[in-house]
């Protein structure tokens, strides 16, 4: 459903955010994508969902190659920006109703029924028709993820999803995103510093730091393969001992 090849993206000055990152995230599974800041998350994000050309190789999602496809591979993703930007000068529903324009969406009976039920699901009955300016971090976070799945996707990018949401949000959240991979066969790519999210419901994790994929599997794999208790505990020592081999190489260079 979700694949990168060699997707590379390397800035001016020859800094490579993304080095050949190959992955594949298949229907159904919640994928955890961990790392450090700046490790290249959002830029890999970004090339996924098509906000960046990468300088090499390619991804494609729900078999629809990101450059040579984009507006077939646009329609099947949905995607929540660490900031999302919502208009705030429109009310929740007066929004949802101008993302579903965008998706081509028919109006009518079953649009204003769905855009309902997703508010209903996120706890914004109540707020749909105040504006957006008036909402808090946590209310715009559900916002975004309103409309991020209001055209049904077929895969589900979240960069930082929980930022700003109470505990019991968070649960939604974590319930709505299973519900998604088990019942609709979404693929789910989600960007996290929650590490107990991510242990608790995503199905494989990949661990990125600068650039790299340095570890791939399900949470218990890691954990175990690693003799380490936790998946905080793997990620710390696969991030801090990159970060002193680099430090080394750099010093004997």
């Amino acid at each position: 459903m979700i694949e990168a090849a060699g997707l590379t993206k390397t800035y001016d000055g020859g800094v490579r955010a993304v080095d050949a990152l190959t992955l594949s995230v298949p229907a159904g599974e919640l994928f955890g994508f961990l790392g450090p800041n700046g490790a290249g998350k959002t830029t890999t994000i970004k090339m996924l969902v098509g906000l960046l050309t990468p300088t090499s190789g390619s991804a494609r999602v729900a078999g629809y190659d990101l450059q040579a496809q984009s507006r077939e591979a646009k329609q099947r993703i949905g995607y929540i920006p660490d900031n999302p930007f919502l208009y705030e000068k429109l009310t929740g529903r007066e929004f949802l109703d101008f993302i579903a324009d965008l998706y081509g969406m028919p109006a009518g009976r079953p649009r204003a029924q769905e855009i309902d039920r997703l508010l209903e699901m996120l706890d914004l009955a109540g707020k749909g028709d105040q504006l957006i300016g008036s909402f808090s971090r946590g209310m715009r976070q559900k916002m975004a993820m309103a409309s991020a799945l209001l055209h049904e996707p077929k895969a589900l990018f979240l960069d930082e999803p929980t930022v700003g949401l109470d505990p019991s949000s968070i649960r939604r959240l974590k319930d709505i995103l299973r519900n998604l991979c088990r019942e609709r066969g979404v693929a789910v790519f989600l960007s996290t510093h929650t590490l107990e999210v991510a242990a608790e419901i995503c199905d494989r994790v990949g661990v990125f730091h600068r650039g790299k994929l340095v570890a791939l599997g399900s949470p218990a794999e890691l954990t175990h393969d690693s003799a380490l208790g936790r998946l905080e505990d793997v990620f710390l020592a696969l991030t801090e001992s990159a970060a002193v081999g680099a430090l080394i190489e750099t010093e004997l260079s």
